[in-house]
C-alpha cells in the first residue's frame, strides 16, 4: 500500500473541496497534525474514521487506499487487491507485537529476578528491602496487564472443534488457563470449550 500515494490523494481531494487541513481535522475531531503526516505518506487514517473521511471527500474507501479515483471495471479487483494487503499488514503487525511480548516477558523477569536478589543479598535497611520488592512486584504486575493485551489483540485463537479463528475478549484471555500461547476457552461460534492455538491469519490454512 503506497502511503505516498495515498497522502498526495488525500491532499488533492482535500483541495478539491476548498478545505484547509485544519477545517478537514475539525471536521474529523482531530488535529490538523494528523492531516500533515497523511499527506505527507508518513501514516495512514485510522479505521475508526476512514468511512467519514472518504464522506468528506466524496470517495470510497477502495479509492482511498488505493490512492486514486478508480473506474467501475478496476473497482472490484483492486477492493480484493486493497483487503488483500491490509490482511498482509496485519498479520505483520501481530507478529511484531507476539515478538515484542517475548522481549518484554524476558526482560521483565530478570528485572524482577535482579530486584529480588539485590533486596535479598546486599545489606539494605529494611524499609529499602520493602521498597525494592513493592516496587518489583507492582511492575510485574504492570508487565503482564500488557502481555495479556497482546495475547487478546493479537492474532486469533482457533477453536479445535470447529476451527473457528476469533479474537476473544480481555477477559476470556485473562482468566483462561494456559500453556504458553494455548489458552483453554469456549468458542464463540460452536459453543465448545477446547485447548486453542494462537494463529495469525484469521482464514483456515
Amino acid at each position: 500500500m503506497d502511503q505516498i500515494k495515498i497522502g498526495k490523494f488525500i491532499q488533492e481531494k482535500r483541495k478539491s473541496k476548498n478545505l484547509t487541513q485544519l477545517e478537514l481535522a475539525e471536521k474529523l475531531n482531530i488535529t490538523d497534525r494528523a492531516i500533515s503526516k497523511w499527506e505527507c505518506g508518513k501514516s495512514l487514517p485510522d479505521a475508526s474514521i476512514m468511512l467519514e473521511l472518504c464522506e468528506i471527500l466524496d470517495i470510497s474507501v477502495n479509492e482511498l487506499l488505493t490512492g486514486e479515483e478508480l473506474e467501475m471495471k478496476d473497482y472490484d479487483k483492486q477492493a480484493e487487491l486493497n483487503l488483500l494487503e491490509l490482511k498482509r499488514q496485519k498479520e505483520a503487525s501481530d507478529k511484531r507485537l507476539l515478538n515484542m511480548e517475548i522481549a518484554t516477558g524476558v526482560t521483565g523477569t530478570i528485572i524482577f529476578v535482579s530486584a529480588i536478589l539485590l533486596a535479598s543479598l546486599l545489606d539494605l535497611p529494611a524499609w529499602l528491602r520493602i521498597v525494592i520488592i513493592a516496587i518489583s512486584f507492582v511492575l510485574v504486575l504492570v508487565m503482564c496487564f500488557f502481555l495479556v493485551r497482546i495475547e487478546q489483540v493479537a492474532g486469533y485463537y482457533e477453536c479445535k472443534h470447529c476451527h473457528h479463528r476469533y479474537v476473544p475478549t480481555y477477559k476470556q484471555v485473562n482468566l483462561a488457563m494456559h500453556m504458553g500461547r494455548t489458552r483453554y476457552m469456549k468458542c464463540p461460534k460452536c459453543g465448545k470449550k477446547s485447548w486453542q492455538k494462537k494463529v495469525l491469519s484469521d482464514t483456515e490454512e
